[in-house]
């Protein structure tokens, strides 16, 4: 998930890190008392004083921007949706049968729902130009994580939207199915639509303090081409400790009183609490 947190714009003269927050700060004189930058050669110091003033002169080299392109953004949105429609639906409340014309218009409507909100929002950001830099700067960090997780809503509510057509089994203490409800495939796809926001909260604040420490290695200096995957690797952990935190938040057998349900399901059991698969 490339974007503009992990890779804010360039304003010279200005810090990298949102100066108006106490993490911000910190980052930066973290970043300002670095150790490491002792360890910079004179041919290292001498390329990034002509980048700098290559950027001042507005005369970039090749491969080297201040903004992530559209087509970057549709790119990656549209790998990282595709992974979650598929696991979204492996991991569904699979009573129902599902036919596979309904899984495709969900995850077409998935896929396009996330990318266009995405998109939408970081070109809309793009185009603010009546904003302030500072102001710019702020919203840039924080529209991310908004826009990713209006994309994880939208792609579980269509992923399983047969479950709120159709409903999903409930069952007594005794596991026997008592009926199908709609109210409970509310609540089963609500609980794993806000685990879906909670998600990707980690990979939004750790990857980027991570690295802001590991890229100043002289190693790593040395060795630019080692930076995306070890960039790679540091996701895939802070994915790997975000993921067991938020599907943990609700129980995978949920339950709720037979009073929230269905008249008809009321009807049907004498239990006052009954079991549902929220799936994951």
């Amino acid at each position: 998930m490339a974007d503009a947190a992990a890779c804010p714009s360039f304003r010279l003269g200005e810090s990298r890190y949102d100066q108006g927050s106490f993490l911000g700060r910190l980052r930066h004189f973290v970043d300002i008392i670095d150790p490491s930058t002792l360890f910079v050669s004179e041919k290292q110091l001498k390329e990034s004083i002509k980048l700098l003033d290559d950027f001042k002169h507005g005369t970039l080299p090749p491969g080297i921007s201040n903004h992530q392109t559209v087509v970057s953004t549709i790119i990656w949105q549209w790998l990282n949706q595709s992974h979650n429609a598929c696991v979204n639906y492996a991991n569904r409340n699979a009573t129902k049968p599902t036919p596979t014309s309904r899984f495709l218009q969900g995850y077409f409507g998935a896929v396009t729902s996330a990318v266009s909100i995405a998109v939408g929002l970081n070109v809309l950001i793009q185009k603010a130009n009546k904003l302030s830099p500072a102001t710019r700067m702020i919203i840039q960090r924080f529209v991310p994580f908004p826009a990713v997780a209006s994309a994880n809503i939208c792609n579980v509510a269509l992923m399983r939207h047969n479950e709120l057509s159709e409903g999903v089994d409930v069952r007594d203490p005794n596991g026997k199915v008592v009926g199908s409800s709609k109210i409970a495939a509310t609540h089963a796809i609500a609980e794993t639509a806000f685990t879906r926001v909670v998600l990707p909260m980690p990979i939004f604040v750790l990857p980027p303090i991570i690295m802001s420490y590991l890229e100043r290695l002289p190693f790593l200096q040395k060795n630019r081409r080692l930076m995306l995957p070890i960039h790679s690797i540091v996701c895939l952990l802070t994915f790997g400790l975000s993921l067991p935190v938020a599907i943990s938040l609700f129980p995978q057998m949920s339950q709720i009183e037979v009073s929230r349900l269905e008249p008809e399901i009321a009807m049907a059991t004498d239990c006052k609490v009954v079991t549902y698969n929220k799936g994951l």
